[in-house]
C-alpha cells in the first residue's frame, strides 16, 4: 500500500506478507529479525522492500513499546538496527526507516517544508504514552518542523473491529474510552487520527490505510496467529538525482 504518491520527494509503504522468501509460519516477506525466522531470508526479504522502493539502505529498531525516538543524522554504510527506539526521524535522503508490525501501527510522517521524515511504532501503549505527539515535538525541535505542514499516514494495523480489551479499564486512560466502538472494542485509528490533529496536523492531511491486520490475511497479526513475521512500513525521502533519473526514464518510456 504506498502513501503520499503525490509527493515526488518522499516514498512510503505498507507492504503485505507475500513476495518474499520466508517459508511458514513467517511465509513469506518477514522482515523481523527477532521472532525465529532464518536471518539469511529476513535480509533478503529486508533487500526486496529496498528495491521496490529505490532506498539503498534501512534503519530500523528493536521496538520495546516506549516512547524513544531516534535522529538519525548521519548516512549508514549498510542497514542498521538500533536498541530500543519506536520512533526514528531522518532529514538525509536514501535512508529508509522501517518500523516492523503485526497489529501495532506505523504512522509516517513527511514534512516536504523542512525535507524530513519520521515513522512511529504504536501499539495501546505507544499510544497512552502519546508517542505521536513527543516524534512531532522532536521534529519541531530537530527540524523546525511546523505541524500544520506535515502529511501523515496511519498503517494497516488493529482495527476497531478486532481492537478488544478487556482490562481496559486498567490498561487505557478515561479519554480512551470514548473511542469504544462496542463492548470491550476500541478505534485505535481514530485515536492516533485525533492525536495527529491535537498536535496541529490537518485532518485532510491524514491518510488512514483503513485495513485490519487480524481480520486481513495478507498482513502478519500477532493477535490472530501468534507465532508470525513481521512486515515492513517504510518511508524515506529521494533525493533530487533520484527523482531527475526517474524523470528522465520515465521521458524515455513515453518515446
Amino acid at each position: 500500500m504506498i502513501f503520499f504518491s503525490h509527493l515526488q520527494s518522499v516514498a512510503s509503504a505498507s507492504f503485505s506478507r507475500h513476495g518474499g522468501a520466508s517459508e511458514a509460519p513467517y511465509h513469506s516477506r518477514n522482515v523481523g529479525l527477532h521472532v525465529g525466522d532464518d536471518v539469511a531470508r529476513v535480509i533478503q526479504n529486508r533487500a526486496l522492500i529496498k528495491d521496490h522502493l529505490g532506498l539503498p539502505r534501512l534503519v530500523s529498531a528493536k521496538q520495546v513499546h516506549g516512547d524513544s525516538v531516534l535522529k538519525v543524522d548521519w548516512l549508514p554504510d549498510a542497514d542498521e538496527e538500533h536498541p530500543e527506539y519506536d520512533a526514528l526521524m531522518t532529514n538525509i535522503p536514501e535512508v529508509g526507516l522501517m518500523i516492523q508490525q503485526a497489529d501495532c501501527q506505523a504512522i509516517m510522517l513527511y514534512d516536504p517544508e523542512h525535507g524530513a521524515v519520521a515513522n512511529i511504532h504504536s501499539g495501546w501503549r505507544g499510544s497512552v504514552a502519546n508517542i505521536i505527539a513527543k516524534t512531532v515535538a522532536a521534529m519541531r525541535a530537530a527540524y523546525g518542523t511546523r505541524p500544520t505542514v506535515l502529511h501523515a499516514a496511519i498503517s494497516p494495523s488493529l482495527g476497531p473491529c478486532c481492537g478488544e480489551f478487556i482490562q481496559y479499564r486498567t490498561e487505557l486512560p478515561l479519554a480512551f474510552h470514548a473511542y469504544q466502538t462496542r463492548a470491550n472494542h476500541f478505534d485505535f485509528w481514530a485515536i492516533s487520527r485525533d492525536q495527529l490533529r491535537d498536535c496541529g496536523v490537518r485532518i485532510e492531511q491524514i491518510e488512514v490505510a483503513g485495513k485490519c491486520t487480524v481480520c486481513d490475511g495478507n498482513y502478519f497479526s500477532y493477535r490472530r496467529d501468534k507465532v508470525t513475521g513481521r512486515f515492513a512500513s517504510v518511508i524515506g525521502l529521494v533525493s533530487a538525482e533520484s527523482i531527475q533519473a526517474s524523470a528522465v526514464s520515465q521521458k524515455e518510456k513515453n518515446r
